[in-house]
Order: C-alpha cells, then sequence, then structure tokens
C-alpha cells in the first residue's frame, strides 16, 4: 500500500531526503531521442532554473543533483534553523514569489487597519505557508509542475509528464547521506553517458569542481548555491555537510573507476581516507554506490536507525536489512 508523505518524510528522524522524478510515455526530460533525433537537451537549464530558484525560496537546500534524460535525482536538506528564524514578513515574501497573496495580506502587509478576525486569518495563512516553506511535497510540487507546463506546451500536448508522484528516501545517518551523494554524482557515467566527472554537466560533483577551481584560480571565497562540505570555506558555515570536500572527490573518483564495467571487482590499492575512517569495506561500498535504490526502501541508514524510524513513522515493515548486512559500516 502506498505510504503518505507524513510517513515517508519525517523531519524528526532525519532533515535529508533523496527525491527523484521520472517521465511518463517515453518523454524527455533532457538529452536526444534517437528514435526522432529530436534534442531535449535545452531543458537542462529550465530544471536546474528552478531547482536553485526554489532553493532560495524554500528553506530546504541542495545537498545533490544529477538531471538526466527522463529522470532526475535531489538530496535535499530541510533547514528546519532557518524557517524558525524567518520573520513573517520573510514568509509572505517568500510566498509572493510563487503565488498571488490573498487582498487580506497585501492589506496587512502596507498596515492597512484591520479587525481582530481579519488578523487572526493572516496569521494562519503567515504561519500556513512557514510550514509549506520546509515541507519537500510543496517544493516538489512548484518544481514538477512548472517544468511539466513548459513540457507539454513544446510538445504541443496535454496529460501527465511525471509518472506519479515523486519518490523520496529518507537518509537517515551520515553513511546513508554519503552513499547516496556518490550514487547521485556517479548517475551519468554508470549511465556511461561519459567517463570522466569533468564531463558531467548538470550534476552537483561537476558544479562543485567548477567552484573549488575557481577559488583555487582566485584564492577568495565563492558564494556556492548548493550546500557546502565542512570546511569547503575559510569561515564556517551554519549549515554544512559533514564531510571534506577533497576526500568527497576523491572517493567519487575512486568509486567511478572501480565500477567501470571493464574494472568490475577490481581493488586499488590505495583505499580512500574517508571509507577508512567510516569504517566501510570496499567491495560492499562498490555494490551499494551501484545499487542504492534498490538496496533500500523509504530509507536508508543503519539496522538501528531505521527500525527506529520505522516505529516513529509508523511503518509495519523496514526493507533494508540486507543491504546493512552487506555493508559492515551500515550494520
Amino acid at each position: 500500500m502506498t505510504l503518505s508523505r507524513e510517513q515517508l518524510i519525517c523531519p524528526e528522524s532525519t532533515p535529508y531526503y533523496h527525491v527523484t522524478s521520472r517521465c511518463v510515455r517515453r518523454a524527455f526530460l533532457c538529452g536526444i531521442d534517437h528514435y526522432t533525433q529530436q534534442s531535449y537537451e535545452h531543458r537542462k537549464p529550465w530544471l536546474l532554473d528552478k531547482i536553485k530558484q526554489l532553493a532560495s525560496i524554500f528553506t530546504i537546500d541542495i545537498c545533490a543533483y544529477a538531471i538526466m534524460s527522463n529522470h532526475y535525482h535531489l538530496i535535499l536538506h530541510i533547514n528546519l534553523a532557518d524557517n524558525r528564524d524567518l520573520s513573517d514578513v520573510d514568509v509572505v515574501e517568500r510566498w509572493q514569489q510563487l503565488f498571488a497573496m490573498p487582498m487580506l495580506v497585501d492589506d496587512w502587509r502596507v498596515g492597512k487597519e484591520q479587525s481582530t478576525a481579519e488578523q487572526e486569518v493572516v496569521a494562519e495563512l503567515i504561519e500556513k505557508w512557514r510550514s509549506r516553506l520546509k515541507d519537500i511535497s510543496w517544493f516538489m510540487r512548484c518544481l514538477n509542475e512548472d517544468i511539466a507546463r513548459r513540457a507539454n506546451q513544446e510538445d504541443k500536448c496535454k496529460g501527465h509528464f511525471w509518472e506519479g508522484r515523486f519518490k523520496s528516501q529518507a537518509l537517515l545517518d551520515e553513511k546513508a547521506l554519503l552513499t547516496c551523494m556518490a550514487y547521485v554524482d556517479l548517475n551519468p557515467i554508470r549511465a556511461d553517458i561519459c567517463q570522466h566527472i569533468e564531463e558531467q554537466e548538470f550534476t552537483s560533483i561537476y558544479e562543485r569542481i567548477q567552484q573549488f577551481k575557481a577559488k583555487q584560480d582566485a584564492h577568495q571565497v565563492t558564494k556556492s548555491e548548493l550546500l557546502p562540505f565542512e570546511r569547503q570555506f575559510d569561515v564556517r558555515q551554519p549549515h554544512e555537510i559533514p564531510f571534506y570536500f577533497e576526500e568527497y572527490l576523491q572517493l567519487v573518483d575512486w568509486t567511478g573507476r572501480a565500477i567501470r564495467d571493464d574494472k568490475r571487482g577490481y581493488i586499488p590499492a590505495n583505499q580512500p581516507k574517508l571509507l577508512q575512517e567510516l569504517g566501510i569495506e570496499q567491495d560492499s561500498w562498490l555494490q551499494l554506490v551501484s545499487h542504492f535504490s534498490r538496496s533500500f526502501g523509504s530509507a536508508a541508514g543503519s539496522w538501528e536507525h531505521l527500525t527506529a524510524h520505522s516505529i516513529r513513522t509508523g511503518h509495519c515493515w523496514t526493507r533494508g536489512q540486507a543491504a546493512c548486512n552487506r555493508l559492515s559500516g551500515f550494520g
């Protein structure tokens, strides 16, 4: 039975979530249709620009992304602290970038005198919008509806563009986050779209590499639209991905080379430091990064975290024990 979003997305368990959406009816999100030879590459900036616009409006950070030909991956971080710190005016200004404002709220903004009942209605609306600004379902709704509308208009057709509602996985601990980020960042390589990380545009790892090069060349901090890694910038950020970018980059590069078809099962002599610190075996890491979505269900993490999350969200059963057993660092 399909689970409600309240069961799948629970900020009390974790602020990190892996979400995906896939096209229906052989529709192309991006890429080239080999049957018609029509290119949809121009749609990639549509999606990336919309993702970043929404991230600037919602109190939701982007950890990783990969835009593929008929689907995309996002790893999102619900920023509860930023949401709490928003003033009522901030909430209204952000929400009006997405939806029209009721007249009552417009009157409140310009300081027009209102009755107690009208003030209560305005306060209720603002609290509802504040809650939605930290809601992944609303983030995805705004993203997918906009892209579907533009794509259908361009394709001169009507109907569903996306294959049902988006799928989500809760990432319950640092190891699940690390593995899923590598899985997302290596999607184009696993799909044989390219063979070098530096070539796979419209992925978060490509964007981070470009920012890193710019920082090295200019010797100055550049503002990132992605959630930064720990110590990625000179000044500590209020929220950071709990890994060092240089070690993560080394790990992703090694993993991408090791899971290539012509090197399946190959174990290089130098193991990345990050795997050693987390106690993750190389063989198990490669297997899980290659099949992350199929290894877990609606959540990923240690068996202890998975069972606690299932109890908290009311799941009747928990999927992923075999994956936890394979990955010694998870078990």
